[in-house]
């Protein structure tokens, strides 16, 4: 029995139909997908300048209002922002050479991204403030991981461009251009020298007998 031309093409019209449907929805769909991905990336982007900024700033009024005379560590927590008043001469991990102008809390909450505080490093060029160790940032390296930042590590080159601590033009990282003296790194010096126990013990004595 031979089909007339006529219901020939309206067979083959009914099964384009459903296949070019869904070419088109499977083309949104990527679309879609790769458009939330890039938003995703720019928004973290962002949100890690905004924090970078603003941490900054306040760094630099602190500094300007107390002198930052260094912090206890290689890496540092920002933790303590939110502290409206303290004892002595350090808050949180920071060292202090005028206390007492201390006009926190400068922020109420701490930022954190990926639920990880922010963190001063200290290097051989100075102090920077980047993600803290564990985030993934937006151009896939993650801090502590396929970025080290150690003593050597050379932050201010990581922050220009196709470097690790930058993604679409954006750095990912900020300076924190403290101006110590040579007095206050031969104290940070010290302060990084461990002492031992023993040794301290025993010229107390040495000294006691003399």
């Amino acid at each position: 029995m031979l089909i007339p031309q006529c219901k020939r093409k309206e067979g083959l019209r009914g099964r384009v139909g459903p296949i070019v449907a869904g070419v088109v929805f499977a083309v949104l769909l990527v679309i879609t997908g790769f458009n939330f991905f890039y938003n995703s990336k720019k928004y973290s982007t962002d949100l890690i300048s905004k924090d970078l900024k603003v941490l900054q700033d306040i760094f630099l009024l602190i500094d300007k209002q107390c002198k930052i005379l260094g912090f206890d560590y290689q890496k540092n927590p920002i933790n303590f922002l939110n502290v409206g008043s303290f004892e002595g001469s350090e808050v949180g991990p920071m060292n202090l050479t005028y206390p007492t102008q201390w006009k926190g809390p400068y922020i109420e909450k701490n930022p954190t991204q990926q639920g990880l505080e922010y963190q001063i490093v200290r290097t051989q060029k100075g102090y920077f403030i980047t993600p803290g160790d564990g985030v993934m940032l937006p151009n896939g390296k993650m801090i502590g991981k396929e970025i080290v930042l150690d003593e050597r590590a050379d932050i201010q080159a990581m922050m220009k461009d196709d470097g690790a601590l930058q993604f679409k033009g954006q750095a990912l990282a900020a300076p924190l251009p403290l101006k110590t003296g040579a007095w206050q790194k031969v104290i940070q010096e010290l302060a990084d020298t461990p002492v031992e126990v023993g040794m301290a013990e025993s010229d107390v004595s040495a000294q006691a007998s003399a």
